[in-house]
């Protein structure tokens, strides 16, 4: 009788993750029907591949950038992601088609960005298309990135000599963003053998955590070096609340990085870091209950002083900003198999991840016909993008949701 109770009990249990499992897919569909119906309808409203989506006017109008824009790698990473994600072979030609126009960064060495424009498109294309000609092309990029090391300073630089806020000049600004074109490094070793792109990015790495992070590991958005001795001369923000303020999306982007560190060198310290800057965003007392964070974690708060001209009246409502949102989910899913927090790590990308998949930002009834989430903030302190779609919150909440999926079938990524 006790054999027969344990195999109803099993039976049970496995009629019980039977229905969640096809329930979990059902629900994926319905989502990656949505997306296919965005993508159809951009690419049939820009059929040139050279004009690359990146938000929308407040009207709802498309806007495209050109291939140097930072975010042109984006959208063929879209089209890469539905690819694998749907396994139909349009989207895989549109992902080569609007790919290849970005051919020439390769050898800009412009500023830091060609690691987010070609290794969301070509390092996709390389890893779900098989385009094993992509290759070389992610090497002669690493090879350009390069040049923009410096071993006084050991960081790689992100904007040239510029201005700030105040007047006085960033000399050799490395800014938190900078942790994401890592992988295109760590990757490009790993390819073509040579450890130097590797070595860059490890020392990258370390100084960002010298001199990037507080003691509560949040972190500054720009650091300005002094080119002659390495010093820093000071720690400042360009898309912040204030220059010792949590911008979330600079949380973000250092949580990705330190845990992409972790993936090609499995040094502890870098796990360790990871660990707590996701402690430090999931636990954090501003962290809306939906768990999408405001633009910046101290937005509007008086003991900070934003240099920028701030309108307290302006901001009745602080905005979100999804795109932070969509990189923490997608680099949490990836800690998680690596951290022994795993099931709070999951827990909190399922949960970010149900956030952006409800009405509240995935609004079908929007103006906004191109994008998959609303939402998002460019830079406030600049005026520009604000509570609008932005093409990279659509990346990384495919990125989570293609993770997420692996995740849920007991399959790697």
């Amino acid at each position: 009788m006790k054999k027969f109770f344990s195999f109803i009990c099993v039976l049970a249990i496995v009629v019980s993750c039977a229905k969640e499992k096809k329930e979990k897919v059902r629900e994926t569909n319905k989502i990656l029907d949505f997306v296919t119906q965005r993508l159809e309808y951009t690419l049939k409203a820009e059929p040139d591949a050279i004009k690359i989506p990146r938000t929308t006017t407040n009207d709802g109008r498309l806007v495209t950038v050109g291939k140097y824009d930072w975010t042109s790698g984006f959208f063929p990473g879209n089209l890469w992601y539905t690819y694998e994600l749907t396994k139909d072979g349009k989207w895989k030609d549109e992902a080569i088609k609007r790919t290849e126009v970005l051919d020439s960064i390769q050898y800009w060495t412009g500023n830091h960005d060609v690691g987010f424009i070609i290794y969301c498109s070509y390092g996709n294309g390389l890893k779900f298309g098989n385009q094993k000609q992509y290759k070389d092309i992610i090497i002669q990029t690493a090879e350009s990135l390069s040049e923009r090391y410096n071993d006084t300073t050991k960081a790689i630089k992100s904007w040239n000599r510029q201005k700030s806020w105040d007047g006085t000049y960033w000399y050799y600004p490395v800014i938190i963003d900078n942790m994401m074109n890592l992988e295109l490094l760590f990757e490009a070793s790993k390819l073509s053998g040579n450890s130097k792109f590797k070595d860059i990015a490890i020392q990258h790495a370390e100084t960002t955590i010298k001199n990037h992070y507080r003691d509560d590991y949040s972190s500054y958005h720009v650091v300005n070096y002094d080119t002659i001795t390495g010093a820093v001369l000071n720690k400042k923000t360009a898309q912040g609340f204030a220059d010792e303020s949590s911008w979330s999306r600079g949380q973000a982007w250092g949580l990705y990085g330190y845990t992409v560190s972790y993936r090609y060198t499995k040094d502890p310290k870098f796990l360790d870091f990871a660990e707590n800057i996701a402690n430090y965003i999931i636990k954090h007392p501003n962290l809306p209950k939906d768990m999408v964070p405001y633009w910046d974690y101290d937005a509007g708060n008086p003991n900070f002083q934003p240099e920028w001209k701030y309108n307290e009246s302006d901001f009745s409502t602080i905005p979100r900003d999804v795109s932070a949102a969509a990189i923490t989910a997608s680099a949490l899913y990836e800690l998680s198999e690596y951290s022994d927090k795993k099931a709070e790590l999951l827990k909190a990308a399922d949960n970010i991840i149900e956030s952006l998949s409800s009405p509240s930002y995935m609004n079908e009834n929007s103006k906004n016909k191109f994008f998959i989430l609303d939402h998002s903030v460019g830079s406030i302190p600049h005026g520009v993008e604000i509570d609008v779609p932005l093409v990279y919150a659509d990346y990384y909440y495919l990125e989570a949701l293609y993770r997420k999926n692996k995740l849920d079938n007991n399959e790697t990524f």
